[in-house]
C-alpha cells in the first residue's frame, strides 16, 4: 500500500509540473501574440489575449487541484484552497470579459 502511495505522489508531482509548464507556456505565447496583434492594430487583440490567458489559467488551476492530492497538512490545504479560489475567480473574470468583448465585437 505504501508503494502505491509513493507512486501516486510521484505521478501527481510530474503532472503538476507538466500542467504548470504548459500553463506558463500558453501565457507567454498568448502574451507575445497579443503584442504582435497590438502592433498590427488588430481590433480583436483584447479578445484573443483574454482567451489565451483563460486557457493558461485553466492549466494552472488544474495543477493546483492536483496538488490537493499530495497535501498532508491542514495549513497547506488552506493555502492551496486559497490559490484555487483566487485562480478560479481570475478565470471567471476573464471568461466574463471574453463574453462582453465578444458581444461588443459582434455589434460592430
Amino acid at each position: 500500500m505504501e508503494l502505491l502511495e509513493v507512486l501516486l505522489h510521484h505521478i501527481a508531482n510530474v503532472a503538476i509540473v507538466a500542467f504548470e509548464f504548459v500553463g506558463v507556456c500558453v501565457l507567454i505565447i498568448s502574451g507575445l501574440i497579443g503584442v504582435y496583434n497590438y502592433v498590427r492594430k488588430d481590433p480583436s487583440t483584447q479578445l484573443k489575449l483574454a482567451k489565451g490567458m483563460a486557457m493558461g489559467l485553466e492549466f494552472k488551476l488544474g495543477s493546483e487541484i492536483l496538488r490537493t492530492v499530495i497535501v498532508r497538512d491542514l495549513s497547506e490545504i488552506a493555502i492551496v484552497g486559497c490559490i484555487i479560489v483566487l485562480r478560479a475567480a481570475l478565470t471567471f473574470l476573464i471568461h466574463w470579459e471574453i463574453k462582453e468583448e465578444e458581444a461588443h465585437h459582434n455589434e460592430h
